[in-house]
């Protein structure tokens, strides 16, 4: 039995087959395209044709993609929401989606409610211990009429109490159908009332490109006769199950460069040191702590809205393969603009017009590219001190970007993956080793394949009455339980971090507590 992984890029989509041994079996390239489910279907294509495998022996594929962040950048194919904030009477003085500029609200809406409910920080109710029914079908009746397709439901001080927002998924389930999208703040975000609305409520607006997504998965599946699980990659470098996908595609944020480092991970045999991966667009450098990518500890804005879900913490320079180059008065560019997956077209060594990165190197002669259509005499035409500005602009903005990341001036080691990864052919200041590892092209789809299920939580708990090792016992069990609700084993799932934290101007009685717990993905099956 066999999985595949596949990573959609911004220039290619990367799928790589390995058997049940972790080896890679085979792995390719093909250029991503502009409704990304072709680029998939090419790149499977190629898979099963380069391994020569019967599409019945696979047993699990995952996917790595970036739908999630172009459909909120570009503001296209979003749903059309509803925020219901459970506050009164108190929590109305800034609104829902005040933050979002007019082309987001008009993409996915801004329609918003107000119900009695929350409470404060110690759970004490601001209204009552119940949500008001009568009041909550009104506005749910509303939003029946209005024609909305998702909703976002956020209480305040959730992390605290989720009874409330609970309860109001519940109805509308009553009213609107199990099958109609809830999203509920308490699932997505952790502390901060208008940080977590806005994670919630993207990820409500997401839940139509999810399903588009899953479903345009499934059919290329089924067009090689592949019956295989479904997993989708998240953002902190686990998988979760393609059902938990649909109803969490917030999740799937920042995935790119977390199964790069995953995969750096794995091909380096390293469990500490930094990740530099670099495609055709951009170049994302992460940190890898104990095997795993250290998390952003500050807020994340997405498309403009302010966020707090979990993130990475990565710095992304707009240096790629295909990053245009341009001669200035200050000198020589490269980027932030790129080809991405028209290199082939419009690079100069490929019959194009237009210098790139990867035209620099390859005139430079410190690199070589095996492909039919690459043609090196083209490149007699760009002078040398052009081609050897652009290297030198390429190697301070990628060792700035590494200073930038580092928590220490002590040098660490560097590992270089990504199909970009020729425009370092040499040393990097601060950097103890440089990493080339076999298979670096293929990182990102790698890192898909070998994750692990994780599930993880991060609220607030009263230790009122109780011993502090049964509080910390009951966080580390809902994070497994969450870790096993996406799709792992329950039999490997261990907790690998518990943090607790004390709160300011809160009563002592309170702590705030994040843990993670991850295993392996449900045993394969043969089909």
């Amino acid at each position: 039995m066999y999985k595949i992984g596949i990573d959609v890029g911004g220039t290619n989509t990367d799928a790589v087959i390995m058997n049940e041994q972790q080896q890679v079996i085979a792995n390719v390239k093909a250029p991503t395209t502009q409704d990304v489910e072709s680029g998939i279907y090419d790149a499977l294509d190629r898979i099963l044709k380069q391994s020569a495998i019967d599409p019945r022996r696979i047993s699990s594929v995952m996917l790595g993609t970036t739908h999630a962040t172009n459909a909120i950048i570009e503001r296209s194919r979003l749903s059309k929401i509803a925020c219901v904030r459970i506050c009164l009477p108190a929590g109305t003085s800034v609104e829902p989606m005040f933050t979002w500029d007019a082309s987001l609200k008009a993409a996915a809406g801004s329609d918003y409610y107000y119900v009695h409910g929350g409470c404060e920080s110690n759970g004490r109710p601001l209204a009552a211990k119940s949500l008001d029914r009568a009041e909550c079908m009104s506005v749910l009746e509303k939003i029946q009429a209005s024609g909305v397709e998702s909703i976002a439901v956020t209480s305040i001080f959730s992390p605290v109490l989720a009874s409330y927002e609970q309860q109001f998924a519940g109805w509308a389930a009553e009213v609107l159908g199990e099958d109609f999208p809830v999203t509920i703040s308490s699932e997505i975000g952790s502390l901060g009332l208008l940080e977590r609305e806005n994670s919630a409520a993207l990820n409500a607006a997401l839940v139509k490109v999810a399903s588009a997504v899953s479903g345009g998965l499934e059919m290329a599946l089924q067009r090689y006769g592949i019956e295989a699980q479904i997993y989708f990659a998240q953002n902190d470098g686990t998988l979760m199950t393609l059902e938990y996908a649909r109803k969490y595609p917030i999740l799937t944020i920042g995935s790119g460069p977390t199964n790069s480092i995953r995969g750096a991970a794995e091909l380096s045999g390293l469990k500490d040191c930094i990740i530099c991966d670099i495609g055709g667009t951009t170049t994302d450098i992460g940190i890898l702590v104990n095997g795993f990518p250290r998390e952003s500890s500050v807020a994340v804005t997405l498309g403009g809205v302010r966020t707090n879900f979990r993130m990475p913490d990565i710095v992304s320079i707009g240096i790629g393969g295909g990053s245009i180059v341009r001669q200035t008065e200050a000198g020589v560019t490269v980027g932030p603009d790129s080809v991405g997956y028209n290199i082939v077209r419009d690079s100069i060594a490929f019959g194009g017009n237009v210098l790139t990165a990867t035209d620099c190197l390859l005139a430079s002669g410190q690199a070589v590219i095996d492909h039919p259509d690459c043609d090196l005499t083209r490149l007699t035409v760009i002078p040398q001190h052009v081609w050897q500005q652009a290297i030198a602009y390429i190697n301070e903005r990628v060792q700035t970007a590494i200073d930038q990341i580092k928590t220490s001036a002590a040098n660490v080691p560097v590992v270089l993956v990504g199909g970009g990864a020729i425009l370092i052919p040499g040393g990097i200041e601060g950097a103890s080793k440089v990493i080339r590892p076999q298979h670096s092209g293929c990182a990102n789809a790698l890192g898909a394949a070998i994750a692990q299920v994780s599930g993880d939580i991060d609220k607030m708990f009263s230790m009122a009455g109780r011993k502090r090792e049964l509080v910390l016992e009951e966080a580390a069990n809902e994070a497994k339980q969450k870790a096993i609700d996406a799709g792992a084993d329950p039999t490997t799932v261990e907790l690998i971090d518990l943090e607790e934290l004390p709160m300011a101007y809160v009563t002592s009685e309170f702590v705030r507590i994040k843990a993670k717990a991850a295993g392996a993905m449900k045993a394969m099956s043969a089909v």
